[in-house]
């Protein structure tokens, strides 16, 4: 006899013991989990580079010397929209932190809970209640109230650690959430100093085609005296009434720029269109303070937008090993205190009313295993996205440095060579004049010559222009902008 009873005993005690491996077994025999590729590593130096020092870590503020430009980034930074939203995108995910921290702590309830039920008299509960006494000579009544008051509770035991791995995936995304910002303000200063110098210089150019129109009239006036005494024709008095007509046109063109470039300022300021208060000589004076250009390597630490690649591609990984875990089996505990009673008038006799519960059960997907299945194969092409997103963002990063430090070397020869050229043109401009005024040259040559002036003048205003926009450039190919 005992034996039989140590039998049963056993019985349950092995089957549970077969049930849970067999859990195990299935969460343990999950798909194969391939190694990512190898990253490209970044070359040892730029190609024109020999500085070996850091990377720029100046601020903006001593970067850019002008005081009216730093002044318009400032207000940038505290009212462009972008700004604002990055800030709010920083917000929510710090806020999931929080959530992911919270995930991994028993939740806990009050409350009040009413039920009404009947069951029915060919059930094993309705059959036995017809027969028993709820209190002293009192059956229990077809129609049971049932009242509750008390505390619930629930928690998920973090056995795999896929709550450790939602929270650093929640951490990691707001890192990068972070390095986002960083990204927004240090596109947002290259855009203000860009958009800075850009109307800096249609402000020249307005000036020089002003200046430019009252030479063409002065010599409007000169050909018209000269065909009335019989020294030029019509054909010469038309062609200068066309150049004048057209240099004309392009100040209206260039004073339209100026409208559009003065409202993307202002918008990028987050204000409506107002005059933008700017030093007219700011391009005639030195560039931008020189910055370092260091190693390629400092690139990963400086850039924000490597860094938020780089963030997402760990977030990314933790979202492997945790859908990776969700395979596993997971031990969930449920509990409940309180007190309860068909009467509320019951609830305060103690221990007659006092309830509790505490379950605790191991859960495992069996039959549902192709959705876990497919949420990890999802999450693995994920990181393998992220991976070649993290490749590409390092890729143009290189390319932008180099590009840019290309840039303003070739620019510094250009501008050398254009003022040269500036030069000997409004030279031409002097001797055609003079040249035409005794005869000894045509109105079409005093035309070339201060078609060419003109355009030799704008050409130059135009490096120069880009020689500070480079040089803005490099400073946020570089990774300045953002400290």
């Amino acid at each position: 006899m005992l034996k039989t009873m140590k039998i049963q005993l056993i019985k349950p005690a092995f089957y549970g013991a077969v049930v849970w491996f067999l859990i195990l077994a299935a969460g343990c025999t999950i798909v194969d989990t391939s190694k990512t590729p190898d990253l490209k590593k970044l070359p040892f130096k730029f190609g024109l580079a020999n500085d070996s020092a850091a990377s720029p870590t100046i601020s903006w503020r001593q970067f850019f010397a002008d005081p009216i430009l730093v002044r318009l980034i400032d207000t940038a930074l505290a009212s462009n929209p972008d700004m604002m939203m990055a800030f709010q995108r920083m917000e929510m995910s710090r806020a999931r932190v929080r959530a992911s921290k919270g995930a991994m702590l028993p939740t806990l309830s009050g409350g009040v809970q009413a039920a009404q039920r009947k069951f029915g008299l060919y059930t094993m509960d309705g059959a036995g209640n017809i027969t028993t006494e709820i209190t002293q000579g009192r059956i229990v009544p077809i129609h049971l109230p049932d009242y509750f008051v008390g505390v619930q509770s629930s928690w998920e035991a973090d056995i795999w650690g896929k709550l450790r791995y939602y929270k650093k995936v929640a951490l990691s995304r707001y890192m990068a959430s972070e390095a986002g910002k960083h990204l927004v303000q240090t596109n947002l200063v290259y855009e203000v100093a860009t958009a800075y110098y850009e109307l800096i210089a249609l402000d020249t150019e307005l000036e020089m085609v002003q200046e430019n129109i009252s030479l063409q009239e002065n010599a409007l006036v000169i050909v018209r005296i000269q065909r009335q005494a019989g020294a030029a024709n019509e054909l010469a008095v038309k062609q200068f009434e066309a150049q004048v007509a057209n240099s004309k046109a392009l100040r209206l063109e260039v004073m339209q720029r100026l409208v559009e470039n003065e409202n993307f300022i202002n918008l990028m300021l987050g204000r409506f269109q107002q005059v933008v208060e700017r030093n007219k000589q700011q391009l005639v004076s030195d560039l931008p303070t020189a910055i370092q250009i260091g190693l390629p390597s400092a690139l990963l630490e400086n850039r924000p937008d490597i860094r938020m690649a780089g963030f997402e591609l760990a977030a990314t990984r933790f979202d492997v090993l945790a859908a990776k875990a969700a395979f596993y089996p997971s031990l969930n505990l449920t509990g409940s205190l309180g007190y309860q009673a068909f009467d509320p008038a019951y609830f305060l006799k103690t221990p007659e009313s006092y309830v509790y519960s505490l379950i605790g059960g191991l859960a495992a997907p069996l039959l549902n295993r192709s959705a876990v299945k497919s949420y990890f194969q999802a999450a693995k092409a994920s990181q393998l996205e992220a991976l070649y997103q993290y490749q590409k963002t390092v890729l143009n990063a290189f390319a932008e440095a180099d590009i840019e430090m290309r840039n303003i070397r070739n620019l510094q020869q250009i501008n050398e060579l254009k003022t040269v050229e500036v030069n000997a043109q409004a030279q031409s401009i002097e001797i055609s004049g003079d040249l035409f005024k005794t005869g000894q040259a045509t109105y079409l040559e005093v035309l070339y010559a201060q078609q060419n002036a003109l355009r030799a003048r704008l050409e130059l205003i135009t490096i120069q222009k880009r020689r500070y926009q480079s040089a803005a450039g490099l400073y946020k190919a570089l990774g300045g902008g953002w400290k």
